[in-house]
């Protein structure tokens, strides 16, 4: 498969496996009338879903589970389809990113524990055959061993491409807050921004505010803190004094 073009943390992609193979990580966990079905493996998320329940059926005549398995192996996966669907044509930040993978497994009799860095970069890289080549470099001679490893692999780059979505999320609600920032009209008299003023007509303007500025505790919202702080410690002397409030609760 072509390798896509090397990105920077200033050019995002859309949302991929890091990998060769834009591959799903399906893990299954079902328990029914005291028969439990566990399996891993990955899904193309470009086949029909009507493939879910062929490969559901399938699985229940081979390992002759009892039938209310098709149904729940066929939601489970479509489940896991549909959340990995819902980032596909957001952007993800990759950069210059390298990270580690970590392996902690038991397969049969065997167990493996090991560190190695990875680079999300790398669209043509291929878990499955770093697996086998793994494998091989050890003398692991369990044909279960190197799909484990490769799963393994899938799953926590999986997890680190749904960071970088969110990473590049809160990247562009940052930069919206700091175009607001710089063209909230001012007010002449003491710079406050005049939308400001208006806000102030009850105790819930932070609140308010905090809303229409974003998620995130930008420098508009911090701003407006200070100024609340301010125009509560306005307050006439005598009457801080004495305990008294007007009719704003400031």
């Amino acid at each position: 498969m072509k390798a896509l073009p090397s990105t920077s943390s200033k050019a995002p992609v859309k949302f991929r496996m890091p990998t060769a193979d834009n591959l799903v990580p399906i893990r299954l966990d079902i328990e029914i009338d005291g028969h439990r079905f566990r399996d891993a493996f990955t899904w193309n998320p470009s086949d029909p879903d009507s493939e879910v329940v062929i490969f559901a059926k399938r699985t229940v005549k081979d390992l002759k589970l009892p039938p209310a398995f098709v149904m729940q192996i066929a939601q489970s996966i479509q489940t896991q389809l549909t959340d990995f669907r819902s980032y596909e044509g957001q952007d993800m930040y990759t950069g210059e990113k390298i990270v580690p993978i970590k392996l902690d497994l038991r397969v049969n009799h065997t167990l493996i524990k090991d560190q190695f860095l990875w680079d999300l970069n790398n669209f043509d890289s291929d878990p499955e055959e770093f697996a086998r080549t793994f494998c091989k470099d050890l003398g692991i001679k369990d044909p279960e061993v190197g799909p484990a490893v490769a799963f393994a692999i899938r799953e926590q780059l999986y997890e680190i491409a749904i960071q970088n979505v969110a990473t590049a999320r809160e990247s562009r609600i940052t930069k919206k807050g700091r175009r607001v920032a710089e063209h909230v009209p001012v007010s002449k008299a003491g710079g406050i921004p005049v939308d400001l003023m208006k806000i102030f007509s009850n105790k819930y303007s932070i609140v308010r505010f905090s809303y229409i500025s974003g998620k995130e505790k930008s420098g508009i919202y911090m701003s407006l803190l200070l100024i609340f702080y301010q125009t509560r410690n306005w307050m006439p002397l005598k009457q801080r004094k004495r305990g008294m409030l007007d009719d704003r609760g400031i």
